[in-house]
C-alpha cells in the first residue's frame, strides 16, 4: 500500500465512523474537511472503498429511501450505495488513531491525523504534536545551514523564496508550541485534584486541548479560521 492510499483509507474510515455516507458525500467531505484531498478523483476513491469492503471494514448498503431507488431504476441509473463502518472497521480505525510513529509526523499524514484529533486520546495527540515539532525543528536547522552556505551565490528572488520557506516552517513550529502548551494545561487541570470538573472528562475527544482563542471544528476538523496545519515549503536547498 502506498503512503497516499494509506492516508486516504484512514480518512475514509474516520469520516464513516461519524455516519454512513455514499460516495458523493464522502468525496465532498474529503474535499472540504481535508484539503490534502482536493485534487483526488472518483477513480481514486472507489478502488479505496472496494478495498475497505474486501477487508471487512466497510459494508455496502442500498440507499435508505425506496423512492430514490425506484426513481434511479426508472431513469436507467444505478441506485446510490451507502457505505457503513463495521465493528471490525471501527476497531481498525481506533488502532490507526493510536499510532504515533514517524509516519504520523509527515506533512500529508499529519494533516489527516490532526483533522481527527477530536477522536484521538490526549496522550496520543501530545506524542504526535511533539513528534511533528521535532521533525520541523530538524528541517528548519537544515534550511538555515543550507541558506548560510549558499546565500552569496543566490539571486534576490531565490533568496527570498528560501526565506519564505523558512518563515512557513517557523510559523508552524510556533503553532505547534501553542497547541502543545494547551494540551499540557488541559492535562494538568485534569490532575489538579479530586472532584474538579476536568477530572470527570474522558481522555479522548476533548476540545479543551485547543488554544482558548480557537474553537474546535465539529467532527474532529481543524479550528475555524485555520486552514489546517501550515503547509511548510520543502527544503529546496539541499
Amino acid at each position: 500500500m502506498s503512503r497516499r492510499s494509506g492516508i486516504l483509507e484512514f480518512a475514509v474510515l474516520g469520516l464513516l465512523r461519524e455516519s454512513p455516507m455514499h460516495g458523493y458525500e464522502l468525496r465532498k467531505r474529503l474535499n472540504t474537511s481535508l484539503g490534502i484531498f482536493r485534487a483526488f478523483s472518483y477513480g481514486t476513491l472507489y478502488p479505496c472503498l472496494k478495498t475497505l469492503v474486501a477487508n471487512g471494514w466497510l459494508i455496502e448498503e442500498p440507499g435508505s429511501a425506496p423512492e430514490d431507488a425506484l426513481a434511479a431504476s426508472l431513469a436507467g441509473r444505478r441506485a446510490k450505495i451507502v457505505y457503513r463502518l463495521t465493528a471490525a472497521g471501527k476497531e481498525h480505525f481506533e488502532e490507526l488513531l493510536s499510532h504515533t510513529g514517524p509516519d504520523a509526523w509527515e506533512d500529508e499524514h499529519f494533516a489527516a491525523r490532526f483533522a481527527f484529533f477530536g477522536q484521538t486520546e490526549r496522550e496520543v495527540r501530545m506524542r504526535v504534536l511533539e513528534g511533528r515539532r521535532s521533525r520541523l525543528e530538524e528541517r528548519l536547522e537544515k534550511m538555515r545551514a543550507s541558506l548560510a552556505r549558499t546565500r552569496e551565490r543566490l539571486d534576490d528572488y531565490t533568496l527570498e523564496l528560501q526565506r519564505h520557506g523558512m518563515e512557513s516552517v517557523e510559523r508552524e513550529v510556533r503553532w505547534l508550541n501553542e497547541l502543545i502548551e494547551s494540551e499540557r494545561a488541559g492535562r494538568d487541570q485534569r490532575r489538579s485534584g479530586p472532584g474538579s470538573p476536568a477530572e470527570q472528562e474522558d481522555t479522548s475527544g476533548e476540545a479543551d486541548g485547543l488554544p482558548r482563542h480557537r474553537d474546535a471544528a465539529s467532527s474532529g476538523g481543524t479550528p475555524p479560521g485555520h486552514p489546517g496545519p501550515p503547509d511548510p515549503s520543502a527544503d529546496t536547498a539541499k
